[in-house]
């Protein structure tokens, strides 16, 4: 499983890297590193209707490929020397493979007349083209035929949307070390035994990282030049604290962290024993606080978190890894598994969102160059467009709402006419369960919109009109607000959750929920994070979900808070007009200026 080069001899030297920590803890383990090798390619014939939407979905691999190749690049300038130099002129060749070259044009041609799929398309060409250079008689050209391979095996990984190999059977005492890995990658990691994640590609708010800190699993992504410094085997310790990886650590650095780790255990026990006392301001106001859920697994960290519920169940976890569609009976299976666990407790399920890093390849190959971009067909737009699969989950939810208390949450709703859309499927996935006389709750339950696009906050009191509650999604809200990629870590230090722009849509958000009477939460990483406790308490939300590590820290930090002086706070950051004043004032209130 490790693969060769697992050997590692005592005169090591040690090596420390920097990164983006995105999740934080201590991981000491063995490395695996995840090389870009050889996939399988799937093979199918295609109509020939199907040809122009399949050489399209070939274009978009290509680009996203290229894209990808762009990031390494800009990494690769940050590794001294000739090493560095030299992946230069290589993912400079990469890149150039796969804009205009025979791989891309023989692929498309083969799509055209063979009418096959591109993946297909693909590793037929790859081979042609290696073959021919394999029986050239120049041994610098005969030696392409690797860089042949590396990248058509990328544009192959491009097309079916997942890695070189499966991480859900790995070892224990095991870090992950690879190029990048992606959601569908994360969600494959067992947190018992994987000991952390490091990787080239990645920011601190995207949906790998968000994966990383609900395993509360140490992850650290966007380091330069990772793979030329790591083999597997080689002890390795991922910092996410502090944004470092540390290969092969002397003693001194294993105790030194060693210690660290014991400390941080020490203060999670202590902070477990608030499980059983409730979020309570000193002021005499309760909040509630509720888990973000990506897996099921995760319901194992529930008991010690103290949760009141979960307040956003994402449903992709049902759709990846998988090249088919899962159906009622399997979703019903799965939610079941939730619902019941939780008792009386609240489950609000979020309707599929796939898009943008979250990918299914049974719904991408159909509609992969609008799905796969964040404004495209996501959320609700595809659950609209496919009102089969909308009306198949919501037959589940609907069974499974029979074992507790389910709320349902549409995601990326912008109008008030996608609201009543998905209510008028909702109520006929009811009334075809009651003819066919399945067990159903006796009222439909609660439908809540995601306030998430600009526009969703801004049209907030219409929408608020049609729908049974909000949830702030301020990860997304940020991102759209801001115009940037949450997954890029080339942007990722003008991510900001306290720009005015957004703080005034979350509070407009808030607002209009008060003025409709319909109950309202936050979502996002903001509301897992202590440090925007008061402003958030303060801007009027009474319920805030978080992955399940973070609900302890929240609940301490209000409970040493007087919500009344967080209002005026509050009221005061609001008249600001630039985030780094906006910081200081927060920072001073919870006493960290």
């Amino acid at each position: 499983m490790r693969g060769e080069g697992t050997s590692k001899t005592a005169s090591a030297k040690e090596t420390v890297l920097t990164g983006l920590g995105v999740a934080p803890g201590i991981g000491i383990g063995v490395a695996y590193v995840r090389e870009a090798g050889a996939i399988d390619a799937p093979e199918y014939e295609i109509s020939a209707e199907q040809v122009e939407p399949e050489c399209r979905r070939l274009r978009m691999a290509a680009t996203a490929a290229r894209r990808q190749i762009q990031r390494l690049q800009e990494k690769a300038q940050g590794i001294d020397g000739a090493a560095g130099e030299e992946l230069g002129y290589l993912l400079d060749a990469y890149f150039h493979m796969l804009k205009d070259s025979r791989l891309v044009r023989g692929s498309d041609r083969r799509i055209r007349e063979y009418h096959v799929n591109a993946e297909a398309a693909v590793h037929a060409e790859m081979k042609e083209i290696a073959r021919q250079f394999a029986g050239m008689d120049d041994a610098y050209l005969a030696a392409r035929v690797a860089d042949v391979r590396e990248v058509g095996n990328r544009l192959i990984r491009s097309l079916t949307r997942r890695g070189s190999a499966s991480l859900a059977d790995l070892p224990e005492d095991t870090l992950v070390v690879a190029e990048e890995v992606t959601p569908a990658e994360a969600a494959q990691l067992d947190p018992t035994r994987i000991r952390g994640i490091a990787a080239m590609v990645g920011g601190a708010e995207g949906h790998t990282a968000i994966m990383a800190r609900a395993l509360g699993m140490p992850a650290v992504l966007g380091v330069p030049g990772l793979l030329s410094h790591v083999r597997s085997g080689d002890t390795i310790l991922v910092d996410g604290d502090a944004g470092r990886v540390v290969v092969n650590p002397g003693k001194r650095t294993l105790a030194t962290f060693e210690r660290r780790r014991r400390e941080r255990l020490r203060e999670a026990r202590k902070l477990v024993r608030l499980k059983e006392k409730p979020a309570e301001s000193r002021d005499g106001v309760t909040i509630t606080l509720q888990a973000n859920i990506e897996l099921p697994i995760e319901l194992r960290l529930l008991p010690d978190s103290g949760a009141q519920g979960i307040g956003l169940l994402r449903s992709e976890f049902q759709f990846m890894n998988r090249r088919d569609v899962p159906g009622e009976d399997e979703q019903y299976e799965s939610l079941m598994q939730v619902v019941a666990a939780m008792g009386d407790r609240p489950v609000t399920v979020r309707t599929l969102d796939v898009g943008g890093e979250k990918t299914s390849a049974a719904l991408m190959g159909e509609y992969s160059d609008s799905a796969g971009s964040a404004l495209g067909l996501r959320g609700i737009r595809l659950s609209l467009a496919r009102t089969d699969l909308l009306e198949t989950q919501f037959r589940a939810i609907l069974r499974a709402a029979v074992a507790g208390n389910v709320r349902v949450l549409l995601p990326m709703v912008t109008t008030v006419s996608e609201i009543r859309k998905a209510r008028e499927v909702l109520k006929r996935a009811h009334a075809d369960l009651r003819r066919r006389g399945v067990d159903l709750p006796d009222d439909l339950p609660p439908l809540g919109v995601m306030i998430e696009v600009p526009g969703a906050a801004l049209a907030a009191d219409a929408l608020a009109r049609a729908a049974d509650f909000f949830a702030v999604g301020s990860n997304d809200l940020t991102m759209y607000t801001l115009a940037i990629d949450r997954g890029d870590e080339q942007v990722a230090a003008l991510y900001d959750s306290l720009h005015p722009a957004v703080l005034r849509l979350i509070q407009f958000s808030a607002a209009a929920a008060g003025r409709a009477g319909i109950p309202v939460s936050i979502c996002g990483e903001m509301a897992g994070d202590p440090r925007y406790a008061a402003l958030l308490l303060g801007l009027g939300f009474r319920d805030l979900s978080m992955v399940p590590p973070s609900i302890p820290r929240v609940k301490q930090r209000i409970r040493e808070m007087d919500l009344a002086a967080a209002a005026r706070r509050a009221d005061l950051i609001m008249g600001q007009v630039d985030s780094g004043r906006i910081a200081t004032l927060l920072d001073d209130f919870n006493g960290l200026a």
